[in-house]
């Protein structure tokens, strides 16, 4: 049996150049348990929904060589094809890339999809869009009880689904065991400073909900982009209302930008994170 949690590293923290073996060597070489895979919205992280059997199965094989598998997928291409659009073809394309994905999934060997928690992003949220994204909802979720997938909502930056308290708002109406919350916790501390509410009574509301973390630096009006410890989030106190809960799988969320010392840096975040989440250990006892 291996340790009492893992902690994954989100792909684009290393250099996109890097092969898929490449990618899995140095996470693995760094410390990290597993690897979050990337499916945003552009052209190129969207064709690999439609990989061929046989790149998935060398994908596959490499996991297996370098001992470093992809077990979560980030789903951030809704943002561009969400499932409240107006637009016909975008919400047919919407429940398009959904499908792909729980099979890339299952082919991968992927347990958890987060997915984005927004209705539309670059049109105006209405009633409409709102009732479309519920609609829109219970089929992926059908879709992922099919597969047998687990999905997560990840809190975003946006105000339609900011915390913890507003995802289980739709947790609770699809009522189902396929969907979560895949909090990022530099996003719920933002909302929750904004609100002046607090980030582990936001995380207690989510409570048998929670799926895995987001550990990401943020500030407020700032969501990304920001190295470890520059920001305002408390990671001791939301590790701990997340381990409280069961939450035993993190996820580093930083990215790469040319930095020459980016190995330097995954490895002092990745040893940092690691004694909080032994320190959770000894809690216990």
């Amino acid at each position: 049996m291996g340790r009492d949690w893992q902690l994954g590293l989100y792909e684009k923290a290393l250099p996109p150049n890097l092969s898929w073996e490449k990618k899995l060597k140095t996470a693995g070489e760094l410390g990290f348990d597993f690897v979050e895979i990337s499916i945003d919205e552009t052209d190129e992280k969207l064709a690999r929904l439609s990989m061929t059997q046989q790149e998935r199965k060398e994908l596959v094989e490499m996991m297996v060589n370098t001992e470093v598998p992809i077990r979560t997928m980030c789903l951030s291409g809704h943002r561009k094809y969400p499932l409240g659009s107006s637009n016909p073809l975008t919400e047919a394309r919407s429940l398009e890339i959904m499908d792909k994905a729980l099979q890339l999934a299952v082919d991968l060997g992927i347990r958890i999809i987060q997915i984005a928690g927004y209705d539309v992003y670059y049109e105006e949220s209405t009633e409409k869009t709102v009732a479309r994204f519920a609609k829109n909802l219970q089929k992926v979720v059908n879709m992922a009880a099919t597969y047998g997938v687990l999905l997560g909502f990840e809190t975003m930056e946006t105000p339609f689904m900011n915390s913890v308290t507003k995802a289980m708002a739709y947790v609770r109406k699809i009522n189902s065991p396929y969907l979560h919350v895949y909090p990022d916790l530099g996003n719920v501390t933002n909302a929750m400073v904004a609100s002046g509410g607090s980030v582990l009574q936001d995380l207690s509301n989510g409570t048998g909900s929670l799926v895995a973390m987001h550990l990401k630096e943020t500030n407020p009006g700032v969501f990304r982009d920001m190295d470890f410890g520059t920001g305002h989030v408390n990671f001791s106190e939301g590790i701990t209302g997340a381990w409280c809960q069961g939450v035993r799988r993190f996820t580093l969320e930083c990215w790469y930008h040319g930095e020459q010392d980016w190995m330097e840096r995954l490895a002092a975040a990745r040893n940092r994170f690691a004694q909080e989440l032994d320190s959770q250990i000894k809690k216990e006892f």
